[in-house]
């Protein structure tokens, strides 16, 4: 395998097409389809696995261990790039096993993927040495990818986005990205040129953290950080994967005007908390945003 790996299939440069809202007060808004890259590794999903999957076969590994929840996206994509790419891959997920499987396991053990499960007190404790040595001797060799694959080369693949952006030739002030486990928000912030900043809206109650994460990996992939995002933490409508009918509302409301369905767990969040800023005129007239749709 080459270090850049090309992933058949792929539509990239991904899309950009703008949405016009009255309901953005001025501000101009254009949605990055990274949810359009490819059908079984959409989203932020190839951006930050790619060269995870050139590093696994560099050091000669045929074998691709994650995390995740039982209806994680990343468990998906990793599942199906190792199909992809020639990988067997194991899930370790969070919790009991639960049968039959729901439709997002059902997918990755359809691909080829080996799922195992992990208490909940252990699981919290999953990157621990002690923890990954019981794994490596339970499963053998393998290349650890972090939950949510969120990694200094996850960061770095992110960080190609706002570069990406500009040669599609649209100028912006901001990019706004949901953020689970702060690694595109790290790399999108990376990439900025001067003047622009990056916005993470936190689908985690309690996301507070997630600024830390985001530092560190941003200075695990370049050996620094700065100021240039923010972190909004208000639009979690409950925690993960947790609705309500006033964040359903809005989704069927965007679907309505602009013929768009917003994946209900991250991009839906993410566009309420733009459309919510905008509403208190956090974005002044004429302020171009970058929504990344992620999934």
């Amino acid at each position: 395998m080459d270090e850049r790996l090309s992933l058949p299939g792929a539509r990239l440069p991904s899309p950009l097409e703008e949405i016009e809202d009255r309901r953005l007060g001025g501000a101009r808004l254009f949605l990055k389809r990274d949810d359009l890259i490819h059908p079984d590794v959409p989203g932020n999903k190839w951006r930050k696995l790619r060269d995870n999957l050139a590093e696994a076969a560099r050091r000669g590994e045929d074998t691709l261990l994650t995390f995740g929840g039982a209806y994680s996206g990343h468990i998906r994509a990793t599942a199906a790039a190792g199909r992809l790419f020639g990988f067997a891959t194991i899930g370790v997920i969070r919790g009991e096993e639960h049968l039959p499987l729901n439709p997002s396991l059902a997918y990755a053990a359809a691909q080829g993927m080996r799922l195992t499960y992990m208490d909940r007190t252990t699981y919290r404790a999953k990157n621990t040495p002690e923890v990954i040595a019981r794994l490596r001797a339970e499963h053998g060799r393998f290349h650890l990818i972090p939950e949510g694959g969120s990694n200094a080369r996850a960061v770095r693949g992110c960080a190609e986005l706002p570069a990406e952006i500009e040669a599609q030739g649209v100028a912006y002030d901001v990019i706004c990205c949901a953020t689970g486990t702060g690694g595109t928000l790290a790399g999108i912030a990376a990439g900025l040129p001067p003047g622009r900043r990056a916005l993470g809206f936190s689908a985690l109650k309690g996301g507070e953290f997630l600024a830390g994460e985001v530092d560190r990996l941003r200075r695990e992939a370049f050996g620094a950080s700065s100021g240039n995002y923010g972190l909004e933490c208000g639009f979690h409508f409950g925690g993960y994967a947790r609705r309500t009918p006033e964040l359903d509302d809005f989704a069927a409301g965007f679907a309505a005007r602009h013929g768009r369905v917003l994946e209900p767990v991250y991009v839906a969040k993410m566009m309420y908390g733009v459309f919510a800023l905008a509403a208190r005129g956090a974005f002044a007239p004429g302020t171009r945003i970058v929504a990344v749709v992620t999934g």
